[in-house]
């Protein structure tokens, strides 16, 4: 067999256009999945036993459901609600609530972590949950688990391929078409895993990059992130 990788080359702006979605679907996913997992973390450690049991649920059905069938509910049961939303933004919706659930697990972990002495001297402060939640637990907490906290966002960028299968015209969408187009599948297939490769490396410099700027004592330290 001989690999001809002109053709597939040629469409570079097709290429482009997907990743640049890609990238997109990331970025807004990340930030929107990070609030919600948080908030998410902080449910599950509440004293309201209604919150707990409302998080509980979500986490444990999204976990334990594949992603795949997560979105065709939210496609089709939006549809079904008399909701019209464009593909990309059931991408969003369907992947904030996936990686939701994963990082709600992280970041409870990251507030289990943190020493009962430092909650105690946020009450002996004055200070509200709400308060101490912010002022004095959330970045301990996030620094604990950045290095899972990274993977996960990672692998949601990764995850994002199967929104292609909603007409989300992301690098796997394009990946298809180009394949369609040029009967030449396994070199269209190469080409976007070595982009995929390359944008999993970019993010892990970014994420390695950022968490040296908001976390500077383990900058100190010459911790890795």
């Amino acid at each position: 067999m001989t690999l001809d990788f002109t053709a597939i080359l040629a469409r570079w702006q097709m290429l482009l256009d997907g990743l640049a979605l890609t990238v997109q679907l990331a970025a807004v996913t990340t930030l929107t999945g990070f609030l919600i997992g948080t908030l998410c973390a902080i449910a599950r450690r509440s004293d309201v036993s209604a919150l707990r049991w409302v998080a509980s649920v979500y986490i444990e059905a999204i976990r334990n459901t594949p992603f795949l069938v997560q979105i065709f509910v939210v496609y089709f049961g939006l549809s079904s609600l008399g909701f019209s939303f464009s593909a990309v933004t059931v991408a969003i919706i369907a992947l904030t609530i996936n990686v939701g659930a994963y990082t709600a697990e992280i970041m409870r972990a990251g507030f289990d972590a943190i020493h009962p002495g430092q909650w105690e001297a946020g009450e002996c402060l004055g200070l509200s949950r709400t308060q101490t939640y912010w002022h004095v637990a959330l970045r301990p907490a996030m620094e604990r688990v950045y290095p899972s906290l990274t993977s996960q966002f990672i692998l949601l960028m990764l995850a994002s391929s199967v929104t292609s299968q909603i007409s989300a015209e992301e690098l796997t969408a394009a990946a298809n078409f180009i394949q369609s187009e040029t009967y030449r599948p396994f070199e269209t297939y190469i080409v976007v895993a070595l982009i995929y490769l390359a944008l999993s490396l970019a993010m892990r410099v970014v994420f390695w990059a950022f968490g040296l700027a908001v976390f500077p004592r383990r900058r100190r330290l010459g911790t890795n992130l």
